[in-house]
């Protein structure tokens, strides 16, 4: 796509379209504030699945949510572009998928989206978007990814998280000084083994930190959460399904760590300065790891390879003897309810001696 002018527009309302997972929720946010603070006069809606919605509760830089009740059906869909047609002077897609680009397309009188690297999928997307960027799989983090139209509006870059607000309070407050440990990802692939958070929990109750576990409203979750308790000698508070998503923002304020696995609550967690430890295995960190509070700059804060430490997240990556890491595959078997040995195989020594050396310093 040849070099073009920055697009010079005032836009009064703009739709922001973000169609995929909990975390990705979360990463769009530094666009929609960079929005906001370049248009500040306009109303912003987001279009996103219902079950995310919850990941930009109390977001001030948002007017409006439309809410989408998992993949609608032809008509559903049909329905919602007839709503959406023209209603907006700006709309912007964040993923190059059909549908959300063909909402920016018939929603806003201008419209930015991604389109695939493959050339013979793209050439509808790039004959009907005003204006699109190829959308790099492996190239940058998610959070440049997005602020890539930025630069095609010719505004600032505006690079903070904004994490889910409430003024509701929690049913349960824990004894400070505690932890939270997120320990169950959405998808097997992703998961570390229970001996390794066994041995991290007795860690910090043995220096004094409290612990609480998160986790989601699925029955699958809590029943391996409750499971996992039966397990443990160590009393341990579970506020899991329990919370809302800005609830939990405010648990992980206020607590002295977080440790997680590659899930959108990792994301979460560093999005509010808290201590994060983030454990990764197949995902690339240089795309996909938690964005650190105060990080502003214009390449990704993490490589691809190794643990690392960028602002408050500690980054501990699994390894594999075929130096496979990170693959980018979904587990050793190519799908979500694989193993992932260099999950499987990543000591409780490392992860508990990151923590002590951060704790300690």
């Amino acid at each position: 796509m040849p070099v073009a002018e920055p697009i010079n527009i005032q836009p009064k309302r703009i739709l922001v379209i973000t169609l995929r997972f909990l975390g990705d929720t979360l990463l769009t946010t530094p666009l929609i504030r960079s929005l906001k603070q370049a248009y500040p006069d306009a109303a912003i809606d987001v279009l996103t699945f219902k079950a995310n919605a919850a990941m930009l509760e109390g977001n001030p830089d948002i007017s409006a949510l439309i809410p989408l009740n998992g993949k609608p059906s032809a008509s559903a869909f049909a329905k919602l572009l007839i709503s959406l047609f023209r209603r907006y002077d700006l709309a912007v897609s964040t993923q190059a998928g059909d549908r959300p680009v063909l909402c920016a397309i018939l929603a806003g009188k201008l419209s930015l989206g991604f389109v695939d690297a493959a050339a013979g999928k793209a050439w509808w997307k790039k004959w009907l978007l005003n204006r699109w960027l190829v959308f790099r799989e492996d190239y940058d983090h998610a959070v440049l990814e997005n602020l890539r139209f930025c630069d095609l509006l010719g505004i600032q870059r505006h690079y903070l998280l904004t994490p889910p607000k409430t003024s509701a309070p929690l049913p349960e407050y824990p004894v400070k000084p505690y932890a939270v440990l997120h320990i169950m990802p959405q998808w097997r692939y992703k998961e570390w083994h229970s001996e390794g958070w066994t041995r991290i929990i007795e860690f910090l109750h043995q220096r004094g930190i409290g612990i609480v576990l998160t986790g989601s409203q699925q029955p699958n979750e809590m029943q391996a959460l409750a499971e996992f308790r039966q397990t443990l000698a160590i009393d341990v508070v579970s506020l899991a399904g329990r919370l809302t998503l800005a609830q939990l923002t405010e648990l992980i304020v206020n607590a002295e760590l977080f440790v997680g696995p590659d899930t959108g609550i990792t994301h979460l967690a560093a999005a509010t300065g808290t201590l994060t430890f983030a454990i990764y295995g197949p995902t690339d960190p240089k795309k996909w790891a938690p964005w650190p509070l105060g990080y502003a700059e214009d390449v990704a804060p993490f490589l691809s390879v190794g643990s690392q430490r960028v602002g408050n997240v500690h980054l501990i990556q699994g390894q594999h003897e075929s130096g496979c890491v990170p693959c980018q595959l979904e587990g050793c078997e190519r799908h979500r309810d694989s193993d992932s040995a260099c999950l499987d195989g990543l000591p409780a020594n490392q992860v508990i001696d990151t923590i002590l050396s951060s704790l300690s310093s």
